[in-house]
């Protein structure tokens, strides 16, 4: 990528599209184009034509999308298929309309089927059915990368897909609600503290292994991508190990000094039982991630804190 080339980074506001504005910041790219859902709406098909008729971008980072965890995901099941879909499909096309020379479109660990073998290889896509609470947008996410492959072999465009794992860090949501597991761990543990709180209740049984990559890690790795990789299909992207959702826990209570109780409301979901990346496609092609859980979750606390 020259240093002068436009990007537009869609979705810049995110936990991923901001950790990639810093990335490339840092990198020496300053012709960074942005939009914020008010002064765009991605599910209109006439704007985002307009947008980049306009501005012609070189390169496109797709970080766009409706997201959210089990609750939301589950309780918002139409606007997780179309405004996704609609995002997506709309900005895929006028990257192709205007000729843009590469597009990064970023899906989630979702993708893969709910009882898949673990760890999770890109060829499993679409091999089993999904997790039933987020099948909407992961089938929105799966559209999405078969719009990027189906573009390629159609039209010869660049588009590559990448498959994050479980994400935390810089720019997180910590919406009581609408968060993801490790946000909303830390959120319930520093407020616990702060109110003297003797338990904290978590969701599930505790026994669900997930894997964790600081959004900082993501950004490197998709600069990486966007400068080494040129091939259809899915690329993941995690760092290759997991923890129950008891550990991670029991780690921020440490990292946050709370001496509580745990306790489990096993009558609320637990999810998938386990997501552990296969990251072995990326680790061959020269990339691996650089920051530690305890000492990305250490840091992650200190931010929420503050």
């Amino acid at each position: 990528m020259e240093q002068t080339a436009k990007i537009y980074i869609a979705g810049h506001r995110g936990m991923v599209g901001s950790g990639l504005e810093r990335k490339l910041r840092k990198e020496g790219y300053n012709n960074i184009v942005t939009r914020a859902s008010a002064e765009l709406d991605l599910r209109n098909q006439q704007a985002v034509n307009d947008f980049f008729e306009k501005e012609k971008p070189a390169y496109v980072i797709l970080a766009a999308a409706k997201v959210g965890g089990i609750h939301a995901n589950n309780t918002y099941r139409a606007e997780f298929i179309y405004d996704n879909l609609m995002i997506e499909a709309n900005i895929i096309h006028a990257a192709y309309l205007n000729k843009v020379k590469k597009l990064l479109f970023l899906g989630s660990s979702c993708i893969y089927p709910k009882m898949a073998p673990q760890p999770l290889k890109e060829e499993y896509l679409l091999s089993g059915y999904l997790e039933p609470t987020n099948q909407p947008y992961a089938i929105a996410k799966i559209a999405g990368i078969e719009m990027c492959d189906s573009y390629r072999s159609q039209y010869g465009c660049n588009f590559i897909s990448a498959m994050p794992t479980n994400l935390y860090g810089t720019n997180d949501n910590y919406h009581p609600e609408n968060s993801h597991v490790l946000p909303a761990l830390i959120r319930r543990i520093v407020l616990a503290k702060k109110n003297n709180e003797p338990t904290v209740t978590i969701w599930g049984t505790g026994t669900p292994r997930r894997e964790f990559l600081h959004v900082d890690d993501l950004a490197d790795a998709c600069y990486f991508l966007l400068k080494e990789y040129n091939e259809k299909g899915v690329v993941n992207i995690g760092c290759g190990t997991d923890i129950s959702i008891k550990e991670l826990a029991e780690m921020i209570m440490t990292e946050v000094g709370y001496e509580g109780k745990l306790s489990f409301d096993a009558s609320k979901p637990d999810g998938t039982p386990r997501k552990l990346m296969d990251t072995s496609k990326i680790n061959n092609l020269g990339w691996r991630p650089n920051i530690e859980l305890r000492a990305g979750i250490r840091k992650t606390i200190q931010q929420f804190e503050n």
